[in-house]
This record gives structure tokens, sequence and C-alpha cells, in this order.
């Protein structure tokens, strides 16, 4: 499957579904964070109508959450 094109709003709610939470906004990147036990997992989020593919990509890599969610 393909993914969808998805704006950075669009993306957030998709993050917080799997316990990623708001931390900071600077300009129009807004970072999500998720505790682990010892670790933290930092993920930047561009503010725009639409997120390129690639940075899509980098976001799920990152995340570590299934790309099924993103299609």
């Amino acid at each position: 499957m393909r993914l969808c094109i998805l704006s950075g709003k669009d993306i957030c709610r998709i993050l917080e579904k799997y316990e990623f939470y708001q931390v900071r906004r600077r300009g129009s990147h807004i970072a999500m964070q998720k505790r682990l036990a010892g670790s933290t997992i930092t993920v930047m989020v561009p503010d725009h109508k639409e997120v390129r593919i690639g940075t899509l990509r980098s976001i799920i890599r990152q995340s570590g959450i299934p790309r099924s969610e993103f299609e």
C-alpha cells in the first residue's frame, strides 16, 4: 500500500494514539516524545499542510509505529 499525504496535525494525532505527547513547538515544527523504560523517543514533526513522503518515512522509522497506520 502507498502512504497517504498527511498534514503535520494528522501525524501528531496518530503519534498520540501510541502514547507520544507534544513537548515543545518551535516555528513550524512540533517535538513529540514517548518515554520508555530507560529511554525516550523524540520525533520532530513539521506542522505543514502536506508532509513529504520521505519525511513521513523518517517519522515512521524513528517512532517505531507500524507503517499501516499511515496508509
